[in-house]
């Protein structure tokens, strides 16, 4: 047994499986890295990668860390207004639009949410929604305009990057951002830019050196190209307002996104829980921070193991990378017919051999906070002992999406 897994082991001696668990020394050393790389750039945390209000507290306690990326309006408006949170949900910006006119609606009716919460558009039409759901708000409401980060070296023909906003040009943000500041509802806020080209797909492939280096060179050219249109668009937009904030990158980028002058603050959530898609990184620091142990009930044939559950697969393109990975003990791998199972995993390998009913496997999820959706509390672990049991959103009876 590892010294890893004999550590967990002994931490949660008196919990009964499934659970799951966050290592808070791998979370602060996870923490640190970020902001050694974000080189003093204030970073926002992204809370769909975390999830959970006890470790918002924690990060956010950490120099170098300043303001929430949350991805629902009702999850900014509980995190600004509830008294567990309201203390450190001074700044959130809402990374994704919305549509949820009674939410709106409570924000516009609420100063104390209002003065904490923004907005993002990319279009007139989100502009309509907030002016009709909130006609004559207390104050006016705070909007960030977002832009499409794609690259796109044949134009339209050719598009690497996520399908974000419609906004690409310098002349197409001016006109949404004067269409803001003629509505006496609105206040133009800030610009986001989020590259998900870059910051979101790992640039070293396990077994595609070759792949890996083309993706490089792609992602080199996007952030050279970004980096002038960036420019060019907060330029061209703080000429028709002031600007509080510009943001951009995520954690597979916060070494290059936090080096652009137009960019005052970056965002990250992923790197401090470190998931498996995030292992195929160079430049990020890899210690696994939350993992979830499930009980081994069937021992069904040699080289074989079968736990509980376990089919807790990653929102994305469809392919074996959601999957969650068998971590510890080391050796494990799915059944090429049964994958991960809805009430039972079948896992195999020589190290299925060590195995007997009761025993626990450790897993770690493909990506961060949707972990948290599968388990109503973290078990957060500090040496070889549980130091604390802290609910996440759905423990505290929240699903916001």
């Amino acid at each position: 047994m590892s010294s890893l897994r004999r550590r967990y082991a002994t931490a949660t001696a008196h919990l009964q499986a499934p659970f799951a668990i966050v290592d808070l020394t791998a979370l602060r050393d996870n923490a640190a890295d970020l902001v050694r790389r974000a080189g003093g750039t204030p970073i926002r945390v992204a809370s769909k990668s975390v999830r959970c209000r006890a470790l918002l507290r924690e990060v956010l306690a950490f120099p170098g860390f300043s303001g929430i990326m949350a991805y629902t309006l009702p999850e900014a408006l509980w995190l600004a207004t509830d008294p567990e949170s309201a203390d450190i949900a001074t700044d959130i910006l809402v990374a994704y639009p919305t549509v949820d006119a009674d939410a709106i609606a409570r924000l516009a009716a609420t100063p104390e949410a209002a003065a904490k919460i923004t907005l993002m558009v990319d279009s007139v039409h989100h502009l309509d929604l907030i002016t009709a759901a909130a006609p004559d708000p207390a104050a006016p409401i705070r909007v960030c305009l977002d832009i499409d980060t794609s690259w796109q070296p044949l134009g339209r023909a050719v598009r690497i990057g996520a399908y974000r906003s419609p906004i690409r040009t310098p002349q197409q943000a001016v006109a949404l951002a004067r269409a803001i500041v003629r509505r006496p509802q609105l206040h133009l806020d800030g610009i986001m830019a989020y590259e998900a080209q870059i910051a979101g797909v790992g640039d070293a492939p396990p077994g595609r050196p070759l792949y890996g280096a083309v993706l490089r060179w792609v992602q080199q050219q996007s952030r050279r190209e970004l980096a002038h249109r960036r420019a060019a668009i907060v330029n061209a937009v703080q000429d028709i307002t002031e600007l509080r904030f510009v943001n951009g990158g995520g954690t597979g980028s916060l070494h290059t996104t936090s080096r652009d002058p137009a960019v005052t603050e970056v965002a990250a959530g992923s790197g401090l829980y470190q998931p498996r898609l995030f292992d195929h990184y160079r430049s990020v620091n890899r210690r696994p921070a939350a993992l979830f142990a499930l009980p081994v009930v069937r021992r069904p044939a040699p080289g074989v193991a079968t736990v509980l559950g376990g089919g807790y697969l990653a929102s994305g393109t469809p392919d074996p990378s959601r999957l969650p990975q068998p971590y510890l003990p080391a050796g494990l791998r799915f059944s090429a017919t049964e994958g991960a199972g809805e009430v039972q995993t079948p896992l195999l390998g020589a190290a299925a051999d060590t195995l007997a009913v009761g025993d626990l496997v450790w897993m770690r999820h493909a990506k961060a906070g949707e972990l948290c959706e599968h388990f109503t509390h973290l078990h957060l672990v500090e040496g070889n002992r549980v130091t604390a049991t802290v609910p996440t959103y759905r423990g505290e009876g929240k699903a916001f999406l």
